[in-house]
């Protein structure tokens, strides 16, 4: 099969490319055996897990915890010992850190997960949770927040921009259409297969996500823009964002947020420093105290 990458602008190949490398370079610490409650008896799902934990239903506030592509629930192990007095519901995708892959395999992704944690919070009723969600989990809080069947009573986006191609300094208009074209450069062709294969060896965790998962995940990240939406979700929003060492470059992040999420109605920005992107992680103390602050 032909390298559909050979006949990419090189600079927006790079971009599409450093969007995957750098998805990948943020996952960390898998393993959902670190939560010792069991998955929620009521509900079923092929697409998603959710395991609770904590304060019996009513004693306090119910948290959806939604971690980012490739990541397992483990990722919240370290904020989950933080937040004592609230009820935890720990969200597995399917195909991500040694889940099998079911439905998630194939088709469309971000839109049917969304659907099925709306589904969730209406058959568990839950009312109005608390929403925190990760990178790709922060587009999907986003997304519940804009439905009406969900109805979050409020959402915290961790390191994630609205545009989901802003995060490697494009946008969906111009790195959409090429996003469709890596999709099958990574699941149609032996190169892809190959390549997309080697970033999976390089992340540990990743080892045991589903190259097909990341690879439409990628796909439907990079052509997702919800900037025009952000005026619409009718909840407060809270956004947390990794911030470098550099003071220039924190200085520039701080920015690229603020005129991001400038539409939103009820907003919070907060930096978390020195960090990458996986802040729970970098800066666990940091991201716990927002994290309180958040839930009061």
């Amino acid at each position: 099969m032909t390298d559909v990458t050979q006949d990419m602008p090189a600079m927006s190949r790079r971009a599409v490319l450093m969007l995957a490398q750098a998805s990948c370079a943020a996952l960390a610490l898998d393993g959902a055996a670190a939560f010792a409650a069991a998955p929620s008896p009521a509900f079923v799902s092929k697409r998603i897990e959710v395991t609770v934990r904590g304060v019996r239903a009513g004693e306090g506030k119910d948290v959806l915890l939604i971690p980012g592509l490739a990541s397992g629930p483990a990722i919240w192990s370290g904020l989950a010992a933080r937040l004592p007095g609230h009820r935890l519901h720990i969200v597995h995708v399917a195909g991500f850190a040694g889940k099998p892959a079911g439905p998630n395999a194939s088709g469309p992704l971000l839109a049917p997960l969304a659907a099925e944690l709306a589904r969730y919070i209406r058959e568990r009723r839950l009312t109005a949770p608390v929403i925190i969600g990760h990178s790709m989990g922060g587009t999907l809080a986003m997304m519940l927040a804009l439905r009406e069947d969900a109805r979050p009573g409020r959402i915290m986006v961790v390191d994630m921009l609205p545009d989901g191609a802003g995060m490697v300094g494009g946008t969906s208009s111009g790195l959409g259409y090429l996003a469709t074209q890596l999709n099958g450069y990574f699941t149609g062709t032996k190169a892809g297969r190959q390549l997309l294969a080697q970033m999976v060896r390089q992340t540990p965790t990743a080892r045991d996500s589903d190259p097909a998962v990341i690879a439409q995940a990628l796909t439907e990240l990079a052509q997702t823009d919800l900037t025009a939406r952000v005026r619409d979700i009718p909840c407060p929003l809270m956004v947390l964002y990794a911030v470098p060492s550099d003071a220039s470059a924190a200085r520039a992040q701080a920015q690229r947020y603020r005129t991001a999420y400038t539409r939103a109605r009820s907003l919070t920005l907060k930096d978390i420093g020195p960090s990458g992107h996986m802040v729970m992680l970098d800066q666990p103390e940091q991201f716990a105290q927002a994290a309180r602050m958040f839930l009061k």
